[in-house]
C-alpha cells in the first residue's frame, strides 16, 4: 500500500495529537457514546500537554460520518491549533487511542487502509444490474451504474406453442442484452478504480450469462462470485455480508503473498528484519516496502531528526550534533521515514512473525 496519503501529517514541526476513536452508529444512543469517548480522549490529551487551541480544532470535526450506519471509526491528527487530517476508518479501532508525540502516530489508520482493496460490486438479475466501483478505503462508490434494459416480455409466459416460443426467445434475448450491458459496465468500472476484486451476485441465470461475457473479455481484477442480490432488502443484506467476507479473504490472500515473498527475500538477502537493520535501510533509501505487526506494545524509543526524517538512532549520541533531534516510539518514526522516503507498507498478519515485529523488502 502506498503511504503518500500520510505526507500532509508531517508538515508541522511541533507536537502532534493523534486520535483513533470508535464512531460506530449501531446503537440508538450512538451520538452520546461517541461524545463520551471523545470527552475521555480529550481529558487524556490535555493531561499529556495538548494545548486548548489544538483540542478545539478537533472539537470541530470529531464524531465520524453520521450518514454511514453501523461500525466505523475515525483517525484525527492536529498540531498547533490546526487540523492536519481527518480520516474515516472502515472498522472501529480495536482500542481507542489518544497520544501527544513529536510526530503523528498513524499506525491504526495505516493498518485500516492496508486492509482495503479497490473493488467492484455487481448485482444482476433478468431486468438489469447494479455496478458500484469503490477505490481503496472509500465508503461511497466513485462510479455507479444501474441498468434496467427493456422489460417487455422479460418473464416467460404461458401461451400457444408458437407464441410461447417467440416470447421465450424475446425474453432470453433481452436477458442476454442486459447482461452484455452489465458486463461492459463492469469492465469500465473495474478499469476506473484499478480493481483488485470484482464481486458478482444475483439471479443464477443472469450471473451465468454475465460469467460468459466476463470470461470472453476479462475485466481488470479477480472475479469472485458471491451470494446475495438486488431484488429486496434481504437480498441486499446478504450481498453486503458475502462481500465483506470475500473482501477479508482477498485481503488476507494478498497479504500472504507479500509475507511469503518476505520469507523468500529474507533467505536471499533481499529483505531485512528487526528495528536496527530496517532503520539503517530506511536511512539509506533502500526500503521498498515496510512491514509492521499491529502489536507495538514492546516497541523501544528511537531518536530522530527533523532535518532528515530517514535518520533514526537507538542512541542519542548518534544525533548529538543535531539541534532538531527528538525521541519517540519506534513505530511512528519508522512509518514517518517510510512515508517520506517513498516506501510502501504491508501489515505482518499473524501467524507470520519478524524480529521486533518489523521487516523490510529492499529496492536493492
Amino acid at each position: 500500500m502506498d503511504l503518500d496519503f500520510l505526507q500532509p501529517l508531517y508538515q508541522g514541526e511541533g507536537p502532534v495529537v493523534s486520535v483513533h476513536l470508535d464512531t460506530s452508529r449501531s446503537a440508538h444512543d450512538a451520538d452520546k457514546q461517541i461524545e463520551l469517548r471523545w470527552r475521555a480522549a480529550r481529558r487524556s490529551l490535555a493531561g499529556q500537554g495538548a494545548d486548548e487551541e489544538t483540542l478545539a480544532a478537533l472539537d470541530q470535526v470529531v464524531g465520524g460520518v453520521a450518514e454511514v450506519p453501523g461500525p466505523q471509526g475515525e483517525a484525527l491528527f492536529a498540531s498547533a491549533g490546526k487540523l492536519l487530517g481527518a480520516f474515516t476508518l472502515t472498522e472501529p479501532p480495536a482500542a481507542g487511542s489518544a497520544r501527544v508525540l513529536p510526530v503523528p502516530d498513524p499506525l491504526g489508520l495505516v493498518i485500516d487502509r492496508d486492509h482495503q482493496l479497490p473493488h467492484v460490486v455487481v448485482a444482476v438479475d433478468r431486468e438489469g444490474g447494479d455496478v458500484d466501483a469503490y477505490p481503496a478505503a472509500a465508503l461511497e462508490p466513485s462510479l455507479q451504474r444501474s441498468f434496467h434494459g427493456s422489460t417487455l416480455h422479460i418473464s416467460r409466459v404461458r401461451a400457444g406453442a408458437e407464441a410461447q416460443a417467440s416470447f421465450h426467445r424475446r425474453a432470453v434475448n433481452v436477458w442476454a442484452e442486459n447482461t452484455r450491458q452489465a458486463a461492459a459496465d463492469v469492465r469500465e468500472a473495474a478499469a476506473g478504480v484499478d480493481a483488485a476484486v470484482i464481486l458478482v451476485a444475483g439471479d443464477p441465470k443472469a450471473v451465468g450469462l454475465l460469467r460468459e461475457h466476463l470470461t470472453a473479455q476479462p475485466p481488470v481484477g479477480d472475479v469472485v462470485y458471491v451470494d446475495g442480490g438486488r431484488t429486496d432488502a434481504s437480498a441486499r443484506a446478504g450481498l453486503r455480508a458475502s462481500v465483506d467476507m470475500a473482501m477479508r479473504d482477498a485481503m488476507t490472500a494478498r497479504h500472504r503473498h507479500v509475507l511469503d515473498a518476505m520469507e523468500d527475500e529474507l533467505a536471499g538477502g533481499r529483505a531485512l528484519q528487526g528495528i536496527p537493520a530496517v532503520k539503517e535501510a530506511l536511512a539509506q533509501g533502500r526500503v521498498d516496502t515496510l512491514l509492521l505487526a499491529a502489536d507495538r506494545s514492546g516497541d523501544p524509543d528511537l531518536y530522530a531528526s527533523r532535518r532528515d526524517p530517514r535518520v533514526l538512532g537507538t542512541d542519542p549520541a548518534a544525533l548529538a550534533d543535531d539541534p532538531t533531534a527528538f525521541r519517540a516510539p519506534a513505530a511512528p518514526l519508522l512509518l514517518r521515514a517510510a512515508a517520506l522516503g517513498g516506501a510502501a507498507f504491508t501489515e505482518i498478519l499473524p501467524p507470520a512473525r519478524a524480529t521486533d515485529g518489523v521487516a523490510a523488502l529492499l529496492r536493492y
